[in-house]
């Protein structure tokens, strides 16, 4: 399954800046990164895919452009997509590579 190339260029341009060592994998027929093993932000054909906390799953939820992952046909736990149209510039892509990288810190 394809995934979103040029989405993908912009978080390895984004996670560049980070220090942490990030690694990639494909897996729900896209592409993840991974921090320490653990997943923080990936790619699922057009959408990005985020890792978030559960204190913080609903305040994203109700934010323009984001929904429930729902891969299995069934809304995932902690997990969101976000439409391209919700990624309009680095800042906003920035905080959700953040919120990813919030959520594997928390299972390490």
């Amino acid at each position: 399954m394809a995934y979103n190339e040029e989405l993908a260029i912009r978080i390895r341009a984004q996670i560049g800046l980070y220090k942490e060592d990030f690694t990639e994998k494909r897996m729900f027929g896209g592409l993840v990164f991974l921090f320490k093993g653990k997943m923080t932000v990936g790619i699922v054909k057009e959408d990005l895919v985020v890792r978030v906390v559960a204190g913080k799953i609903e305040g994203e939820l109700a934010r323009e452009f984001v929904r429930p992952m729902d891969f299995t046909k069934k809304p995932m736990k902690e997990f969101i997509y976000v439409s391209p149209e919700g990624l309009p510039n680095e800042e906003i892509l920035l905080h959700y590579i953040e919120l990813g990288l919030e959520h594997a810190k928390t299972k390490l």
